[in-house]
């Protein structure tokens, strides 16, 4: 588990460096990991560049199939509604997340949406994902 936290993080920070919103996603079949994306909307101008998007197209590139109901997806920041739909369609078996996006608690469809964990050690490495949120979206006068 903890070797996807740090995945995550690692394309959260390619993100942040490109000043994009920091949110990194992957992708794991088997327990391995097969896609892996994080937002790149500001850089191609896409409004569907999120990070669990283009986990998804490479996972299903990888596969040859863009049914990945045997995967899951780890992500940094709880899917917006978007990117759940697509989840959806894609048939992802579980989703985790690191931080929750709101307090709003919804229920999709067969897909599970879960936090990744929870734990002394995970608020702190939260919290500091969190910071880097909050300084992204100050630097770059965003609200």
């Amino acid at each position: 588990m903890n070797k996807y936290i740090d995945e995550i993080l690692d394309l959260a920070d390619q993100a942040f460096k490109e000043k994009e919103i920091p949110v990194g996603a992957i992708i794991v079949y088997e327990d391995n990991i097969i896609g892996r994306g994080y937002n790149k909307r500001v850089q191609t101008n896409d409004v569907t560049s999120h990070a669990e998007v283009n986990a998804i197209r490479e996972a299903a590139t990888q596969l040859n199939d863009w049914r990945l109901d045997r995967c899951d997806l780890y992500v940094t920041l709880k899917p917006c509604d978007m990117c759940m739909n697509i989840i959806k369609e894609s048939r992802i078996k579980n989703v985790y997340y690191l931080v929750d996006r709101n307090s709003d608690k919804k229920i999709y469809n067969k897909t599970l949406v879960r936090d990744i964990i929870e734990g002394d050690k995970i608020d702190v490495i939260k919290s500091n994902y969190l910071d880097k949120l909050s300084d992204f979206f100050k630097t770059n006068g965003m609200r």
